[in-house]
This record gives structure tokens, C-alpha cells and sequence, in this order.
């Protein structure tokens, strides 16, 4: 819980609810390897990996799919991009151990 909300600073959703700050307990550890992998000549371009993922790290450039650069450090580890490809042309394995999306408890 951030200092805000325990100060009473930051509403409840409703009645006597506690907000809960839910990003202060997700911290991602960005990986020093790549975990998503996308094979350009097996994409059709069909699109379903940009509508899918909920971090916006794919986009279409070229009539292709394209990952963004800085994924590693952003990827909440759903694994959408890899079921919505079709065409089998993103692979997805989750990040080495230590890295990734490490959640906190309070």
C-alpha cells in the first residue's frame, strides 16, 4: 500500500473500501534475454497480437508484426500474443528465473 493511501489521501471505491493501489504491488524485473520470440516469415499479418495484448508491445509496420523494443521490462507475462498467433509465428516462454513480473504482498 503507497504512503498516500495509508495517510487517507487516496478515496476508496465506495463506502468504507480501502483503496488499493494495485501497481505499487507488481514490480517487473526486465530480463537480459529475449522471451518473445516472432518468426516474420510465418506472420500473415493478421493483427491479433497488437489487439490482444493488454501492454501494447506489438504494432503493425510493413504488413507484419513488429515487437516493441523495450518489452522485456514491461511484459506482464500473459502469453496473449503467442495463443491469438495462428500462424504459430510468435513464440513465448516465460523469463529466466529471477526475472519477469514478481508481485509483492502487502
Amino acid at each position: 500500500m503507497s504512503e498516500k493511501m495509508r495517510n487517507g489521501e487516496e478515496p476508496g471505491r465506495g463506502g468504507d473500501e480501502l483503496a488499493v493501489d494495485r501497481f505499487a504491488l507488481v514490480e517487473v524485473i526486465p530480463s537480459e534475454r529475449d522471451f518473445i520470440f516472432l518468426d516474420a516469415e510465418r506472420c500473415t499479418g493478421c493483427g491479433n497480437c497488437v489487439a490482444i495484448c493488454p501492454m501494447d508491445l506489438w504494432r503493425m509496420r510493413g504488413g507484419r508484426a513488429e515487437l516493441a523494443e523495450g518489452y522485456r521490462g514491461v511484459c506482464v507475462e500473459c502469453g496473449s500474443c503467442f495463443i491469438a498467433c495462428e500462424a504459430g509465428a510468435v513464440d513465448f516462454t516465460y523469463p529466466p528465473g529471477g526475472t519477469g513480473v514478481a508481485y509483492r504482498y502487502a
